[in-house]
This record gives C-alpha cells, structure tokens and sequence, in this order.
C-alpha cells in the first residue's frame, strides 16, 4: 500500500538503500573484473579476493546493530557509506601500474569498504523495521530489499556504459582499467549522495533515549551478510511481538 511511504523515515532509509546497494552492485561486479582481467587473478581468486567484506560482517554486524541501538540511525547511516566511498577509492590503486600486491594494493581497500558496510548494514535493516508499525515490518523489509537487488541490478548494466565499458573493453587490460577509474568515483559519489540524504532526513527514533529498557524494543538484525541486498526481516524483535529475530545472509 502506498501509504507506508508516508513515513519519511521509512521513505528515507529506502532512499538511502537504494543509493549504497548501486554502489555496491556496481562495485562488486566490476572490482571482480578488474581483478582478473587487469590484475591477472583467475575467476575463482578474484572472488576469494572479495571474502574480507563478507568476513567484516559476519564478525561485527552483531556489535553494529547494539550501536545504532544505542546511538540511533543517523551516524551511521552518514558514516557508513563514507567509508565504503573511501574503500571504492581504494581500490584506485589495483590498476595496470600497480606491482600486484594483494596485501598493499587490495586488502586495504576492502578492509575500508567491510567496516563501511559493518556500520551501515545492520542499522539500516533495523531502522527500516522500527521505521513503521509491527504489523507491517514485513512489508517494509520485502520492500527495502526489493529497492536493494533493483538498485544493484540496475547498476550492473547501467555503470559499464557510463563508464565508456564496451564489449572488446573486457578484453583490453588498458581500456577496461580505464573504464574502472571512471567507474568508481561515480559509485563513490552515489555513496556520498547516500550519505547526505541519511545525515539530512533520516532521524533517532524516540524509542532511542540511550535508556538500557528502550534498546530492545528496536528490531535488530544480529548478524548478517547483505552484500547484495539487507537480509530479509519478516519479523520484528521486541515486546511487542515476543518473539526472536530471523536473520538472513
């Protein structure tokens, strides 16, 4: 129904969904590009490449969600994707010049990007749910996470054509370099752009009045690994249903 829109913190944090999940489908598909055909990875390398983010999350979602229980949505939700702007920026240096250290030129980069989505996933899952009444807390997770795999969907067909990526591009260690230079300061400006509408419309609920009893009554999403998409929350954690949390990878 259209009318769970008409809360602007709900509206808000799908906004600010839809911006970090294009980043990072573009992100994901392309640095798994560059990584084998300028950096010489194979396929399955590139992709083990990748798994630092997914460990970040895995081990530290946990302690994000009792954050921004505490804190409120707002700081992390602006910093969050801050920092996944800088871990894009990052990965800058895995170009054709580079020397082609792991080390040195990648794992910094991903390291940023998981700690960027460690402060950001977590909270924005338990914001959209706190966001509208518990009764529609699965309609508002189906609909954050539909926003999310569009966005990503769209950026992934969208971004190597702004970027000037053709199809003899990814046979080309020089053009598809260049075309991921272009790319990523793009995906980085939608992060930022993220990042602004969560600082500028996205507010502490006041369930959150830094007071131990208020903490529980806000759904959270205790561990979770939503590189492509926030988990899937059908039910809300809190007194008012009594129930657990499902969390989803």
């Amino acid at each position: 129904p259209p009318s769970i829109f008409a809360s602007r913190q709900f509206t808000s944090v799908n906004l600010v969904t839809l911006c970090v999940y294009a980043a990072f489908g573009g992100f994901f598909f392309l640095a798994s590009l560059q990584l084998q055909v300028v950096a010489g990875y194979s396929a399955l390398g590139a992709g083990t490449a990748l798994l630092p983010t997914t460990v970040l999350m895995l081990l530290f979602s946990a302690r994000s969600g009792e954050l921004g229980a505490k804190i409120g949505p707002r700081i992390p939700l602006t910093v969050g994707p801050l920092l996944c702007a800088a871990g894009l920026l990052l990965m800058l240096r895995v170009g054709a010049g580079a020397d082609g250290s792991y080390v040195r030129d990648v794992l910094p980069a991903l390291v940023v990007m998981g700690l960027g989505m460690v402060t950001l996933v977590a909270p924005l899952t338990a914001t959209v749910l706190a966001s509208v009444d518990s009764s529609r807390a699965g309609l508002a997770s189906g609909i954050n996470n539909a926003a999310a795999r569009a966005a990503g969907l769209i950026a992934v067909a969208a971004l190597p054509l702004l970027a000037g990526a053709g199809p003899e591009v990814y046979r080309s260690p020089t053009q598809f370099d260049a075309a991921f230079d272009r790319a990523m300061p793009m995906c980085a400006g939608v992060l930022v752009l993220g990042s602004l509408i969560a600082w500028a419309l996205v507010r502490t609920p006041a369930a959150v009045d830094k007071t131990a009893e208020a903490a529980p009554s806000l759904p959270q999403c205790k561990v979770n690994c939503g590189l492509s998409a926030p988990p899937l929350e059908p039910r809300a954690v809190g007194k008012e249903l009594g129930e657990g949390a499902e969390s989803g990878a």
